[in-house]
């Protein structure tokens, strides 16, 4: 076994990566603080082709030389847009067609390993991730569907928002990649 090099890999470049059809799934980050959270972010969800990113309140905008040294270059691929409130954004989306989730510890949250994509397989979906310390605010949470909270069995309540984007949008994509190659 050995580690693949970089040319090895196959990537895209930025136009091809531009053109090619993204998941349905928006992020929007609530009031993030840390602005290497943000990078993480944006590069999570370069690798994982979401739609784009929703950044509000306080949450870092690029150009920010904190962002791009987590992103390492994916604020140049992934969509984004900025609004000064997020339950603002939320309120204009059209229930119809998206379907709000607040990725957070509430009193009727789905447990993410019981979360089953096929009940929303025609809906876009808004994965709503929270400030560090306060989490997802109570006016996003009173505008989202459902809450999906991450399992956990340590002495810890609450994983990095990173992290937890990371656990949570790998686990949401690939079964949105499973149901559209069983279809």
């Amino acid at each position: 076994m050995r580690k693949l090099k970089l040319d090895e890999l196959n990537r895209l470049s930025v136009s091809a990566y531009k053109s090619i059809n993204k998941l349905p799934v928006t992020v929007v980050l609530d009031n993030i603080r840390s602005a290497h959270n943000v990078g993480a972010f944006f590069r999570t969800s370069d690798a994982l082709a979401i739609s784009k990113i929703v950044l509000c309140g306080i949450t870092a905008r690029p150009p920010h030389k904190e962002i791009n040294k987590a992103a390492i270059g994916a604020t140049e691929t992934v969509f984004w847009e900025y609004h000064k409130h997020c339950h603002e954004y939320l309120e204009t989306l059209d229930k119809s067609i998206y379907h709000i989730m607040a990725i957070e510890q509430t009193d009727h949250s789905v447990k993410l390993g019981n979360f089953d994509i096929r009940a929303y397989k025609d809906k876009h979906l808004v994965l709503v991730y929270g400030n560090e310390v306060e989490g997802v605010s109570d006016e996003a949470i009173a505008l989202a569907d459902e809450s999906i909270e991450i399992e956990q069995y340590g002495t810890k309540h609450s994983f990095n928002v990173s992290v937890c984007a990371g656990i949570s949008l790998w686990a949401i994509t690939h079964q949105m990649r499973a149901l559209a190659a069983s279809d």
